[in-house]
Order: structure tokens, then sequence, then C-alpha cells
């Protein structure tokens, strides 16, 4: 139901739009349904960081497709390994996760986007009763010349009591059990991407390290007048250790090819996850993982969701290349860091691709 406020739909700059996105807490999806025919000024993104989806490439290749039904096969860890290097990004299928826990979570999802902006203006930051439940838009408003179509609710798991009291009531149970379904899967892929890096042993602080927290958000991105215009998130890669993405039928996933820099599209595909390497993996890898810049775009025909889950260091931990990385005089790439510090230099400022990284080189 599209906002009750009296407002001319045909000229957005009739608004205080960050006031009625932002501090109200309408969010983009408010924005949308009211029905404007063009894009407002504040989401125009520099021609530059558009996308021009109509290169060959953008459709051409894609992303390795893994099956998982064989995940104690060799030549599956493998695959992961050769993966987790070249492309820092993977599909699997056949992961455990059973198809009726991803549907309700995404059904969760718009769920709680379909509750009025006051209702989700109560997990906000100003209204939240905890740091660990927060509904907001774009990315980091305030630091952004220009905003991102999207709107999201983002929930650090601490314990099940904590998520029982605090978490929206609309979605919590569908989102706990996505995020419990997962841990087989997540440990799985972690075990075999540690082998790879003759890393035999996964002891209780390179666990912490590896998926010591984990945070899910829940992304919504509305259908948007003008997208080419604009963008859903701009270029970036994730902090975490690994991120699980659960994406709708949509599409709209763009991954960077290191090689040729041209962007791949992540075709949806039903029933997979797709995973990517964060910062902190390649961090501890010493580089040998890529954690890769990707980016979604905004689109005009259909409401579109996605659902990732951030595996992550601790807040506390330490992190910086493995033992196992430099034992045969390999020179490290990256210094030890706090992931805390790290994390809050990520989240000063605008999306702009891999250059968190640098905060942590050597």
């Amino acid at each position: 139901m599209a906002p009750s406020i009296s407002i001319s739909i045909t000229n957005s700059n009739s608004i205080n739009i960050r006031d009625f996105v932002v501090n109200k807490g309408h969010g983009v999806k408010g924005l949308a349904e009211l029905g404007l025919k063009t894009l407002p000024c504040q989401y125009i993104h520099p021609p530059q960081e558009r996308f021009d989806t109509g290169t060959p490439e953008a459709h051409h290749n894609s992303i390795p497709l893994i099956d998982m039904s064989r995940c104690n096969d060799p030549e599956v860890a493998e695959a992961i390994c050769k993966a987790a290097q070249k492309w820092g990004f993977f599909q699997i299928v056949n992961h455990g996760v059973p198809m009726h826990v991803l549907e309700d979570v995404k059904d969760a999802t718009h769920r709680f986007f379909g509750l009025s902006a006051d209702e989700k203006k109560k997990y906000s930051k100003e209204q939240s009763v905890t740091n660990n439940v927060r509904y907001g838009t774009s990315f980091t408003p305030a630091c952004e010349k220009a905003l991102e179509w999207k709107d999201y609710l983002s929930l650090l798991f601490v314990s099940d009591d904590e998520a029982a009291s605090q978490w929206p009531p609309i979605c919590r149970n569908q989102v706990m059990e996505y995020m419990k379904g997962s841990e087989i899967i997540v440990k799985k892929l972690l075990e075999m991407l540690m082998n790879g890096l003759n890393v035999k042993e996964i002891d209780e602080t390179k666990e912490s390290n590896l998926m010591g927290s984990k945070r899910i958000n829940l992304n919504y991105y509305p259908i948007c007048p003008n997208p080419d215009l604009t963008v859903g998130v701009g270029r970036h890669s994730d902090v975490s250790t690994l991120t699980i993405l659960l994406q709708d039928d949509i599409g709209g996933l763009y991954v960077r090819n290191t090689e040729t820099m041209k962007w791949i599209h992540v075709p949806p595909v039903s029933g997979s996850l797709v995973v990517n390497v964060g910062d902190a993996l390649q961090i501890m890898s010493n580089g040998k993982y890529k954690s890769v810049e990707h980016r979604v775009s905004a689109n005009g025909i259909r409401n579109r969701i996605s659902v990732p889950i951030f595996v992550n260091p601790k807040a506390s931990d330490i992190i910086g290349p493995l033992p196992e990385m430099l034992q045969s005089g390999e020179k490290p790439l990256y210094k030890h860091v706090l992931y805390s510090d790290y994390v809050k230099h990520f989240f000063r400022k605008a999306h702009d691709g891999k250059a968190t990284i640098e905060f942590a080189r050597a």
C-alpha cells in the first residue's frame, strides 16, 4: 500500500527526498510506491557507475555452478578452491538447505517490507532497542553523493534468545531456520577452502576468525522508474569471510571478471545459493582466494529481493595472513588488523570498489 500522504507524484522535488526516505522510514520502497515517473536526482549516479548490461560478456559468461551432492569427492573440493582463486564467486546446488526453507525466507522478506513505514521504523538506528537489528536504506546515506535503490533489514545473530525477543516477529522464524539450515554447508565449504591452503586443522582460534559471527540481511529492491540511471548496490567487495546469498528469480547481481575487468551477470538458478569470498578470507589466505567486486542493478519490471548471510570473524578478532600461508617464506601482503576496525572503515564511506582492502595492506 502506498504511503498515505498528500504529495505530488509527478514531481519528486516537491518533497525532501532524504527526509521522506531516510528519516521518516518510508525507504525507497515508499518512494517507488508514490508512482514517480522519473528518478529523483538524489539517486542519479555518474555515468561511469551506471550499468551497461548490453555488453556481450554481461550475459555470455558466468561464474561456476557446482553440485554439492558429492561434497566428499576431491574433485568438488578442487572446483570450490579453483573458483575461489579465479572468480571469488560460485553457485552451489544440492547444498542440503531444503527448498521450502529458501522459499519461506523469501516470502518472509516480502512480508517484512510490506509492513507500514511506522512498523519498519521501529527497527531503525534511531528506534531499535539493539544495534544488532537495523532497518535502513541505501548503504551509508550520510556519506553518499548518490543514494542506492535498496532498502534492507540487517540482523546480527548473537543468541537464540536475543533473536526470539528482538528480531521482527513477521520474519524471525523463517530467517532463523534459513540461517541454521545453512550451517552445515558453510562449515563444509570452509573446511574445503582451508584444505586448499594446507590448513589441516581448524582450531578454536581459526574457527573464530573464520566464522565467529553471522549477520543476515533482507534486501529489497523496488521497481525503479529509470533503472539505467541508478544502481541497486554500488561496486564493492564484502568484508566477510564468506557470503552465502539467496536471490530470487529476477536477477541483477553482477560480478567483476578480474581478467577482462568486464561485468558478468549471475543468473538465478532455482534452488541455488551464490557463494563469494569476502575480504577477511582474502586477507587470511594472503591473497590466494579473491574477494571480488560485485554490484546490483536496479530494474523497472519487478520488485526484487535477496537474502545474504555474512559469515564473519568476531569483532574482537585480529585477522591477518594465516601462518600456513607464510611458512615457506612468502611475503605477507596484509598486516594484522582488528576486525572491528576493518568493518568500521568499510561503513565510514560510500561503496568504492576494492578500496577497503587497502586498509589492511602490508
